[in-house]
C-alpha cells in the first residue's frame, strides 16, 4: 500500500481548456466509447461498478475535453504530463451523471488527472453569500491511489496568489499537501486540516470517508476565515467535485459520478 502527499504541480484550469476543447450539447468531441464499456460497466479489480449514466450523451479521451451542461462543466483534465499520465475517456448522461475509465501507473508519484465536475464564478466575495451547499455521490474502485475531494479557487483560479481549498470525502492511500495543523467538526463531520505555510493550499480530510452527502461549503470558507488562513475580503473563483487519480494499480478502473449540486444564495 502507497502513500502519496497532494497535488504540488498546477493542473489544467477549465478556462484553459474551453479555449479550444469545449463542447456543447450533446457533442461527442468525435470519440467512440471503450471496448466493453458500452453499458456503462467496468470490472477492476475490486469487481464490478455500474453508472446511472448507459447512453452517453458526451464522450472525449481528450486530456482537455470539456463539456457544458447546464451551466457546469465536466471536465476530463489529465494534466501532469511531467508524469507521464496513461488514457483516460469520460462519458457523461449531465453534469451529475457521468464516470471516468482510467489506466495509470502502478506506482505513487504526482497526481496524473482530476476529472471533475465544476462551476465557475466571477470572483464574487465570499461575504456577500448568506448559503453555498453542494451535494454529491461518487463510488470509487477501491484500487491504487486516488481521492475523492472538492477542489474550490479563491482570489483566482490556479493563478499567482490564488488559495486552494480541498475537501477530501472518500481517500485512498493518500495524504496531504503541508503539515496536519488541527482537527475541527464542520457539518457534523470531522476533518483533519492540511496547510501549507503560506495557506494557499489547505486541505480538510474527512476522519470517516463519506461517498455521498450534503457538504455546507460556506460554512467550511468562514471557519477558514476565521482561523486566519484566508483572508476576510477572499473571493470565490470556481468550485469542483472530482477524483485525484495517482494511479489505478496498472489496470483500467472506472470512478463514478451519480449526483452533484451546487445552490447558493
Amino acid at each position: 500500500m502507497w502513500t502519496v502527499a497532494g497535488c504540488a504541480v498546477e493542473r489544467f484550469t477549465a478556462v484553459e481548456a474551453i479555449d479550444g476543447e469545449l463542447h456543447e450539447g450533446g457533442a461527442t468531441g468525435g470519440e467512440a466509447p471503450l471496448e466493453g464499456v458500452t453499458d456503462a460497466e467496468d470490472v477492476s479489480e475490486a469487481g464490478t461498478v455500474s453508472s446511472d449514466c448507459t447512453i452517453p450523451a458526451f464522450t472525449t479521451s481528450s486530456p482537455k475535453g470539456i463539456w457544458d451542461s447546464g451551466g457546469y462543466f465536466v471536465f476530463n483534465n489529465v494534466w501532469n504530463t511531467d508524469a507521464g499520465p496513461g488514457p483516460q475517456t469520460l462519458y457523461a448522461c449531465s453534469y451529475n451523471s457521468w464516470y471516468v475509465v482510467s489506466d495509470q501507473p502502478q506506482s505513487a508519484g504526482a497526481v496524473k488527472s482530476y476529472p471533475n465536475v465544476q462551476m465557475n464564478f466571477n470572483e464574487v466575495p465570499i461575504s456577500s453569500f448568506h448559503s453555498i451547499t453542494s451535494t454529491f455521490a461518487e463510488k470509487s474502485p477501491g484500487v491504487g491511489i486516488y481521492e475523492d475531494a472538492y477542489d474550490i479557487w479563491l482570489n483566482g483560479v490556479a493563478t499567482p496568489g490564488s488559495r486552494q481549498i480541498m475537501i477530501w470525502v472518500d481517500n485512498y492511500n493518500r495524504v496531504p499537501t503541508g503539515s496536519r495543523v488541527t482537527t475541527t467538526n464542520l457539518g457534523g463531520r470531522t476533518y483533519d486540516v492540511w496547510r501549507t505555510t503560506d495557506s494557499a493550499y489547505i486541505a480538510l480530510v474527512s476522519a470517516v470517508p463519506f461517498t455521498s452527502g450534503a457538504v455546507n461549503l460556506l460554512e467550511i470558507f468562514n471557519w477558514t476565515i476565521a482561523q486566519g488562513y484566508i483572508p476576510p475580503s477572499a473571493t470565490l473563483g470556481q468550485i469542483d467535485f472530482g477524483v485525484e487519480i495517482v494511479s489505478t494499480g496498472g489496470a483500467s478502473a472506472t470512478y463514478l459520478f451519480n449526483d452533484f449540486s451546487i445552490a447558493t444564495n
